[in-house]
């Protein structure tokens, strides 16, 4: 597991086990405990720092703050 601070938001960064380049993001300073996503790189060599980063970018650029979840 890998700890991320993006933007201020704090994520918990797992690859998924058997399935190399797929991860699956906690956000864990967000309002709804255990909400976050899934994302795979291209490849089996997994996703860089900033390639890790900008998946996380996204999900947040896509969040609405008054629920805080992607609607």
């Amino acid at each position: 597991m890998k700890r991320m601070v993006v933007d201020g938001e704090h994520f918990d960064v797992i690859a998924r086990a058997g399935e190399p380049g797929v991860y699956d993001f906690r956000w864990t300073s967000g309002p709804n405990e255990g909400y976050g996503f899934g994302s795979a790189g291209h490849g089996s060599d997994g996703m860089t720092d900033g390639e890790l980063e900008d998946a996380i970018r996204n999900f947040l650029s896509q969040v609405d703050l008054n629920t805080g979840y992607i609607e």
